[in-house]
């Protein structure tokens, strides 16, 4: 019974993104059909399952974007409301790299050995970040579930379209501050350092910014946690003052949220 519910979700999953597939061309390095064997197999497709009878998701439209990592999709709800579906590879070795992360998180110090076990772990850390950050009144998007591999929470965007990311906007002092102040926030409210702060992960929406993927981010206690305060400010320094923005000295806003 299970293996037959299985292969019926896994057909209408796939004719779904087959059909995005022919309206949207996501540049992501993938070839054409690897998106369908590297993310929906059988074990994910089961915890999508399981999402649709606890009734987190209603169904699945398709993919939105996909990376090295993880690939996100556009889900409704019971209630018609959209909602991002963040969908870990499991065969994939980019996750080592990811390790340092977990590694000397007091939050996370039984690591199980296996990639399977290290991406299962990895899911859990953003959605508990997000929640973190989410309580703290920090804007990110609102966590809702995570199960396995698979990531929910608030879709930040309109009928399947994410908001832009900095990187796509046009930005000002305004933008600089508030990010400044996100990472402020980050470290001083919600315990954490974001540890991959930057144009990339932060959507501008006309409520100001909003802060995402959190996968990376570490406690405080994290050995690590101020190196990686550093990289976070000069990173975001480097790309607002690419854009003409006058930018504070990096080392001056670390001592500030440090001290």
């Amino acid at each position: 019974m299970t293996d037959v519910i299985s292969k019926k979700l896994e057909s209408k999953i796939d004719h779904k993104l087959n059909s995005k597939r022919k309206r949207r061309h996501l540049e992501d390095g993938f070839k054409k059909g690897k998106v369908v064997n590297e993310v929906l197999d059988k074990s994910t497709v089961m915890t999508l399952y399981k999402m649709i009878t606890d009734h987190v998701i209603a169904y699945v439209n398709g993919s939105v974007s996909a990376g090295k990592e993880s690939v996100l999709f556009w889900g409704v709800d019971d209630d018609d409301v959209d909602v991002a579906l963040k969908i870990y590879l499991v065969s994939t070795s980019n996750f080592k790299k990811r390790e340092p992360y977990l590694t000397g998180d007091p939050r996370f110090s039984h690591l199980k050995k296996g990639t399977k076990n290290m991406i299962y772990l990895w899911a859990r850390k953003e959605y508990r970040n997000l929640l973190q950050c989410y309580d703290a009144g920090i804007p990110v998007p609102k966590p809702l579930h995570v199960t396995n591999n698979v990531l929910a929470m608030e879709f930040v965007g309109n009928k399947g379209t994410p908001e832009n990311s900095l990187l796509t906007s046009q930005v000002d002092e305004n933008d600089y501050d508030q990010a400044i102040l996100i990472i402020k926030d980050l470290y001083q409210k919600a315990n954490l350092v974001h540890g991959d702060f930057s144009e990339y992960n932060i959507f501008k929406t006309e409520n100001g910014l909003m802060v995402f993927d959190l996968g990376s981010g570490v406690d405080l206690r994290h050995p690590n946690s101020q190196k990686f305060l550093k990289r976070d400010i000069n990173n975001i320094t480097r790309f607002f003052k690419k854009r003409g923005i006058l930018c504070a000295d990096p080392d001056k806003i670390f001592e500030e949220i440090v001290n």
